[in-house]
């Protein structure tokens, strides 16, 4: 199985797990698993870890500012180049389905405005992320996509979120403490 994580989930996970994995068991097993691709870090997570909440995640997650390791582990997933197979099924998708037309409808979003936005969202690491899944998947990986997000709300943004998207295109989707159930053999003894 491979996991695509976003951002929220490792600052959940160095904010709210980690202070209490006083044996770095659950730190060693999260290091791990990115150093064997079993956990996939794409660049523009790695990124936006660099600057949300005083840089908490690659200080906590010291290895991730470590050169060597991020050359052996082939850290950060590079982006740039990924593209969807079905590109016309996806732009019909990503301008009836995915878009929030409430949103779209109440702020009167011109055309233009509406491309720039759905340009500058297709380059975004939630899209990333749900392209380099839609890959895995074409490649026969089962893939999983790690985020704290839920479906529901929106924020009043013009894109849904994630889990809707995914759901709309057959991703899995779970949260961190998901995952880590997931795993066995992760003896967690939080104090």
């Amino acid at each position: 199985m491979k996991v695509v994580i976003d951002t929220n989930s490792l600052l959940s996970l160095v904010r709210y797990y980690l202070p209490f994995d006083k044996k770095g068991v659950l730190f060693n097993f999260f290091k791990t698993k990115i150093e064997k691709g079993e956990i996939i870090i794409i660049d523009k997570v790695l990124e936006q870890s660099t600057f949300i909440s005083k840089k908490i995640i690659v200080q906590k997650l010291d290895f991730l500012n470590d050169k060597n390791f991020l050359k052996k582990a082939k850290v950060p997933y590079k982006t740039d180049n990924l593209l969807v197979q079905n590109t016309k099924l996806f732009f019909h998708q990503l301008n009836n389905v995915f878009v929030n037309h409430i949103v779209k409808k109440a702020h009167n979003i011109t055309d233009v405005e509406f491309e720039n936005r759905k340009n500058a969202f297709i380059n975004e690491a939630d899209m990333k992320q749900i392209f380099l899944c839609l890959n895995l998947i074409k490649n026969g990986e089962r893939v999983v996509l790690v985020t704290e997000e839920t479906e529901s709300s929106n924020d009043n943004k013009l894109f849904k979120k994630i889990p809707a998207i995914c759901k709309e295109l057959e991703i899995e989707t779970m949260t961190l403490p998901e995952l880590i159930t997931k795993y066995d053999g992760i003896d967690i003894d939080f104090k």
